[in-house]
């Protein structure tokens, strides 16, 4: 009676202990629920994100212009600059997120290393506005050969400034989303319904500060030069921490968990210590094991324990960590020799999710074009709006946020409710389903890129016209709904598994796939050159002058990556759906009890479904 009043309690909404022992207020006592958290507390994390995607993607978008035009770095090199920037600030997200979980706490990390990011910003403006610490003034379109390259302590103190805002944005970011989320209770239904809007809401953050970034931001760096717009951009991220410390009596806090990785550390040595021991039959006999019986006659075990996770069948040869060796003394094993099946289980859930981030590597690669070559493309056109308004280059990428401003509230309002009463589930589609359609929708965004980028050369060589800036937007507009899909799916796949404690390093996982997909580009930009460099007019990207590169055959190559990368997430997604669907619970006879009342109504760690 006791596991179905514990059960009727989830469904109705009702809060449970498991919310007072899991966070606490900013005195570290535990959090009230009535008080702490929720939407209200979620807002200020939201106010954040907005300030400092809105600081970083003015910089990030627009300093490709900003280090070939100061910097006099060749245009591949330039790129290369770009998306190796880019690419430590997402891979520098797994220290954040370790350093959060284990010592700091969300909170902590986010502001310390948000003010490391503040101070990147201002000394990039204070760099931006003393000609002394830049190259002399040239026009690399006119007079690239005779330019003279940033070097010695001009190039130190750019790159010290460029990756001080990489390591303060690259430790906040996943901190933003983990923090915003615990502000919810996933294991109650209701609250996490309104998680799932949560996910929904931070993109929407996310989308107005780009739209500012790209928009206002671009154009002040534009117009008013670089210093300028650097100096709006830290004044931007001062405005995100105030957001950030106006929520501190309202969160719910994750206490740090010490090391999150010793666990998993422990499990390995466990498991390749005692490589040659046989794994029982009956999982029962594991050490650590939790299977009490039901008040049933069906004579069927589980855990009542929530927290811990029930044994499953897939890697097996990890079970053998869990082994308790018997001999005379009848010592006890180490903490590195024996392992709990809870513990084990926590290594297969990070294993099996391993496919599924690697899938979006390619994306965030075709992400990487978008922000570079495509910036480039777009300052090789007519970017004439009215006779005295000219549109920047690198604002293009504004537009599929303007479109994203008014759909993500429209999904999350009408798609989100009439698909949750088809599917059942809290999100309305899976983020399995969620990321598929997005890589899907993410290929014609390249098929679009090579058809205009192939029509702007054909004028320009051909016809010696310069077509508008605005027929690259297609591209920029199915990328913008490809990652509204791609980006919040996996954040969701990501945060919802069955991993206590570890959520903030778990969200920062996500974010090592667009670090992955930035080192990617600059790998497939140097490989592409090296290849077709002996054709007649040398490599597909190795000119400044896009009317001499072959951009366009460099796009086809990306869709046909892009779509294969789709084809083999279907294997993978498919793959993790069936495994999650077989982590099944058995009595001493094996049976399956997927189908027993109180399974039935309970959701496997993991479990997405693709159809």
């Amino acid at each position: 009676m006791e596991m179905e009043t514990r059960r009727q309690q989830l469904e109705k909404g009702d809060n449970v202990a498991s919310e007072e022992i899991t966070t606490v207020d900013w005195r570290g006592r535990p959090s009230n629920p009535s008080k702490h958290g929720g939407m209200g507390a979620a807002a200020f994390v939201l106010g954040l994100q907005a300030f400092e995607i809105m600081a970083i993607a003015a910089v990030g978008n627009n300093l490709i212009t900003y280090v070939i035009n100061e910097m006099h770095f060749s245009l591949s090199k330039s790129a290369n600059i770009v998306t190796n920037f880019i690419g430590t600030v997402f891979i520098l997200a797994l220290l954040g997120g370790y350093l959060s979980d284990s010592y700091l706490g969300c909170f902590w990390t986010m502001l310390i290393f948000g003010f490391v990011e503040l101070s990147g910003f201002i000394l990039l403006s204070v760099q931006a506005h003393i000609p002394q610490l830049k190259p002399p003034h040239c026009n690399m379109l006119t007079d690239g050969d005779n330019c003279v390259e940033a070097e010695g302590f001009k190039s130190i103190i750019f790159f010290m400034a460029l990756y001080l805002v990489a390591l303060g944005s690259g430790c906040v970011k996943p901190n933003m989303i983990a923090h915003g989320a615990d502000q919810f209770n996933k294991e109650v239904p209701k609250e996490s319904k309104k998680l799932s809007r949560y996910f929904n809401a931070a993109y929407f953050a996310f989308s107005v500060g780009e739209l500012v970034a790209l928009t206002i931001l671009v154009w002040v760096q534009t117009h008013s030069g670089m210093d300028i717009g650097f100096g709006v951009s830290a004044a931007a991220m001062a405005m995100g921490l105030i957001s950030l410390v106006g929520g501190t009596l309202l969160y719910r806090n994750k206490p740090p968990q010490r090391s999150i990785l010793t666990p998993i550390a422990q499990v390995l040595v466990a498991a390749t210590s005692k490589r040659k021991q046989v794994c029982p039959s009956d999982p029962r006999l594991l050490h650590g094991s939790h299977y009490p019986k039901l008040p049933s006659s069906d004579n069927i075990t589980i855990s009542e324990n929530t927290g811990d996770l029930h044994h499953t069948e897939r890697f097996r040869f990890l079970d053998k960590a869990c082994i308790r060796i018997q001999d005379g003394n009848n010592t006890k094993e180490s903490a590195w020799r024996l392992c709990t099946v809870n513990q084990v289980e926590q290594v297969k859930i990070l294993i099996s999710v391993i496919p599924i981030f690697a899938c979006t590597i390619v994306f965030n690669t075709i992400l990487a074009q978008l922000q570079t070559f495509s910036v480039q493309q777009g300052s090789a056109m007519n970017t004439r709006i009215t006779k005295s308004f000219h549109i920047p280059p690198a604002s293009l990428q504004a537009i599929p946020y303007i479109m994203l401003i008014f759909i993500v509230p429209l999904y999350d309002s009408l798609f989100v409710p009439f698909s949750r009463r088809i599917t059942g589930h809290d999100s309305g589609i899976s983020p399995l389903q969620r990321i598929g359609f997005g890589l899907f929708l993410s290929t014609f965004s390249m098929v679009a890129a090579a058809l205009m980028e192939n029509k702007r050369r054909d004028a320009a060589v051909n016809s010696n016209k310069i077509i508008s800036i605005f027929w690259i937007t297609p591209q920029f507009l199915i990328f913008g709904l490809s990652e509204m899909f791609t980006a919040v799916g996996l954040i969701e796949f990501f945060y919802k598994q069955s991993l206590k404690g570890m959520q903030s390093f778990l969200t920062a996982i996500t974010y090592c796939s667009y670090s992955f997909g930035f080192y990617l580009s600059s790998v497939l930009v140097s490989v592409v050159n090296k290849i077709t460099s002996h054709s007649s007019g040398g490599g597909w990207l190795s000119d400044n002058n896009l009317n001499k590169d072959r951009l366009d055959l460099f796009y086809w190559m990306l869709a046909a990556l892009s779509f294969i990368n789709f084809l083999n997430y279907l294997f993978w997604a498919r793959w993790n759906s069936k495994d999650s669907a077989s982590s099944l619970q058995y009595d001493s006879n094996n049976q399956d009890l997927r189908h027993h009342p109180i399974f039935s109504s309970s959701k496997i760690a993991g479990d997405d479904s693709i159809p």
